[in-house]
């Protein structure tokens, strides 16, 4: 029986190992190639020297801060990102909060509409957006990249399972002193969400860090342009250097990587507790 369990459990690692170095092999690759020449990019490329450059440098990454204003795309996606994650969380929480515990007229059928929102594209709506936001005169500027996006069906629904699974006896007991709504969700409900206030925030992050369409759309200087339009600007300025290319990436993951890292614990609970409240 042991060793049966022991050649099943071999099995599923040996599968789990494989997927992961299938995920991790761009960001290899991408890694390997900002330490190496454009040269040795292409023509090492598919190879399995390719992860190992024998002469790095960090010259791709003197070429990025030369060629484009890269600290300023960076300051906007981290201002913009952590507007519209910050904005989310207070927004989204409160009304994930009202649809789980408050009783009013319409709630059902509202909350029926938001989960239908959670299957509408951006690309479906994006066009009528980018009308209305253009009679606002928000265009090229940090508004239009940061107000539509507070707001998130699936935020949304992500707090409104966490919060059925919350004893009601902590609020009622805070009733019972006095406490109003609001010391009740600020001063009870969000130190014992923290887990479901981590997930949505790096499901947040993730999401705007790597947002290109909308940007694309309704930015046209480099004063507001967030990092993702940064990097499709080295295809209009030659020369065409792969190396440079890997090395503005290396900078735009890094943040994302970092702050996974930092959360996984809290982003791992808040998952497997709002899946099985949900």
């Amino acid at each position: 029986m042991n060793k049966k369990y022991s050649i099943t459990s071999l099995f599923v690692y040996s599968i789990l190992i494989g997927a992961a170095l299938i995920f991790l092999m761009p960001i290899g690759t991408m890694l390997a190639g900002s330490l190496k020449s454009d040269d040795l990019v292409l023509m090492e490329a598919g190879t399995l020297r390719g992860y190992f450059p024998m002469e790095a440098n960090l010259q791709n990454y003197r070429d990025v801060l030369e060629r484009v204003p890269f600290l300023r795309y960076l300051f906007n996606s981290v201002f913009i990102t952590c507007a519209i994650v910050i904005s989310g969380l207070l927004v989204n929480s409160l009304a994930g909060y009202a649809f789980a515990r408050m009783q009013w007229r319409g709630r059902d059928s509202l909350l029926l509409a938001v989960i239908a929102l959670m299957i509408i594209p951006l690309e479906a709506i994006a066009v009528p957006l980018f009308y209305q936001v253009t009679l606002f005169g928000w265009r090229d500027t940090y508004l239009v990249q940061i107000v539509p996006f507070i707001a998130n069906a699936f935020s949304i629904y992500l707090f409104y399972t966490f919060f059925l699974g919350l004893p009601r006896e902590l609020e009622e007991a805070a009733r019972i002193d006095g406490a109003g709504a609001w010391r009740i969700f600020f001063v009870i409900i969000m130190p014992n969400a923290k887990a479901v206030f981590a997930t949505v925030a790096i499901l947040t992050f993730l999401t705007q860090w790597g947002a290109f369409l909308w940007p694309l759309m309704v930015t046209y200087s480099e004063a507001v342009r967030p990092l993702p339009l940064g990097i499709a600007s080295f295809y209009t300025l030659p020369p065409l250097q792969w190396g440079d290319i890997f090395a503005f990436g290396v900078m735009m993951v890094t943040p994302v990587l970092l702050i996974f890292l930092v959360f996984q614990r809290w982003f791992v609970k808040g998952v497997a507790t709002t899946g099985v409240k949900g």
